[in-house]
């Protein structure tokens, strides 16, 4: 299968917005990184706007509730997928895409490459389908960096155990975990310039400042950008 070739990033980088995405695995600390940089963005001018997936808006935190609820051991893994799918699509189309043509950052804890870990790799579900749903339900709109927060698979469950009840992801055994692991990290290396991938046992001051130089550079990749259009 080929991916769709709709380009909604022409028009949002001619608004001057950024995407940037932070994906890892459980416990990889992108709930605390997320906002470290939205602070340091905003400190410095820029409108930001953070969101996450599943979950954001109405219809998000109703697929949220389907999707993470250990109860529903009976939802099937082509189900699960096209649930994550229509959480992205509304999420690209009322709160991602709007910000983007604001000319707004966005920075969203997780996106398409969560699916390509999880419910591809993870879940055995095959990767061009996966590829191919994400990216028809989002318009083929990829992020402009992505940052993988990378620890060891037994580091991350260890971090999340006893901050509540193990959602249907989290409590799967950790041979599903290593799988989601490599395949984020498989990601990466097939398209470096995208991705920052960072090692997520650092402190949270020394992987915020690493996180910042790198979107310091791609700000003003864009602003050089801006100028030769002009």
């Amino acid at each position: 299968m080929t991916s769709p070739t709709a380009d909604p990033g022409r028009e949002r980088s001619e608004s001057g917005g950024l995407f940037v995405a932070f994906e890892g695995g459980e416990g990889c600390g992108k709930s605390t990184q997320v906002p470290l940089l939205a602070t340091w963005l905003r400190e410095r001018g820029h409108q930001v706007r953070t969101t996450f997936e599943p979950g954001e808006g109405v219809l998000g935190r109703a697929i949220r509730s389907i999707v993470l609820d250990p109860a529903n051991t009976e939802l099937s893994d082509r189900a699960e997928a096209l649930l994550y799918a229509a959480d992205r699509a509304q999420h690209v189309a009322s709160t991602i895409g709007p910000a983007l043509s604001a000319g707004q950052i966005v920075i969203t804890d997780r996106y398409v490459d969560s699916s390509l870990a999880y419910q591809s790799a993870g879940r055995g579900q095959p990767a061009d389908e996966i590829a191919y749903l994400s990216g028809w339900a989002t318009q083929g709109l990829v992020p402009d960096l992505t940052v993988l927060l990378d620890v060891p698979v037994d580091v991350g469950l260890a971090r999340i155990r006893g901050r509540a009840a193990a959602d249907r992801l989290e409590a799967e055994p950790q041979a599903f975990h290593e799988r989601v692991r490599q395949a984020f990290l498989t990601l990466a290396a097939g398209d470096p310039a995208r991705y920052l991938v960072v090692d997520g046992r650092a402190d949270a001051k020394t992987l915020a400042a690493r996180i910042a130089e790198r979107i310091e550079a791609v700000l003003g990749v864009e602003r050089v950008d801006s100028a030769e259009r002009s």
